[in-house]
């Protein structure tokens, strides 16, 4: 499968193309802003590398969020637009969901993460994963989910103050930390760092692992039509912080 990944929700920025037979072509870069000016660039240095063109794709992922505001909506945007332009199916990959694919494959010990991503507004995204099939993260739903029925991907994410953060029940141990939440909140440490392996404080989502998740998720069945590619905030107001 031929597969280009995109990914702006947070300081980083970065794009991928990966192909048989397991052919990685990625760019990575941490500018804090510009994303706009330099993921297409991103995506012709990789495009270019793989010598593969958007017509000779199966599909484009990208980075849904949780994430900045803009930074969401411009992975989006361009993930739409490069996949109108060739009639291709997009395959929607949780930010925090490829920190956490970092963080197994950093550390080959662990068996579960929990991901806390810094959310501005003295909050964080987090959500919790575990290692699935050929070792690749899946997401752990909190147990009202489960009880209700829904079990959606983005229903195991969840955003709110650091106290707020918990494991979810019955992680398979030993469970490690990650993503720069840790380093915002240095309570988190404090709060969970006794039930943590290790934590892996300084890791963003990258395209690269966006890019291995989206194959399994397409061969699942979870690819949509271009217009359904739609971001996950987790905030439902993004432009005003809570009041007091």
């Amino acid at each position: 499968m031929r597969l280009l990944a995109v990914d702006t929700a947070t300081e980083a920025c970065s794009a991928a193309v990966l192909c048989p037979p397991e052919r990685l072509f990625d760019r990575y870069e941490e500018p804090g802003r510009g994303h706009a000016e330099r993921i297409l660039t991103f995506v012709e240095a990789v495009l270019a590398e793989s010598q593969l063109t958007l017509a000779g794709l199966d599909a484009i992922a990208f980075g849904r969020g949780p994430g900045s505001f803009t930074g969401v909506r411009l992975a989006a945007s361009i993930a739409q637009g490069l996949a109108f332009a060739q009639g291709l199916p997009v395959v929607p990959v949780s930010d925090l969901r490829a920190v956490a694919q970092r963080a197994l494959d950093t550390a080959p010990q662990a068996r579960s993460v929990i991901v806390c991503a810094d959310a501005r507004m003295h909050e964080v995204y987090w959500g919790c994963f575990r290692r699935g099939a050929g070792g690749l993260a899946e997401a752990v739903p909190d147990p009202a989910s489960v009880a209700s029925g829904d079990v959606m991907p983005s229903r195991a994410e969840h955003v709110g103050a650091p106290e707020a953060v918990a494991l979810a029940a019955g992680l398979d141990e030993p469970v490690h930390g990650a993503g720069r939440g840790f380093i915002a909140y240095p309570e988190l440490e404090v709060k969970l760092g006794g039930s943590l392996g290790a934590i892996h404080a300084d890791l963003l989502p990258r395209a690269a692992e966006i890019a291995r998740l989206a194959i399994l998720d397409f061969t699942a069945g979870l690819a949509v039509e271009a217009e359904r590619a739609l971001p996950v905030y987790l905030r439902d107001e993004v432009a005003r912080p809570p009041a007091g």
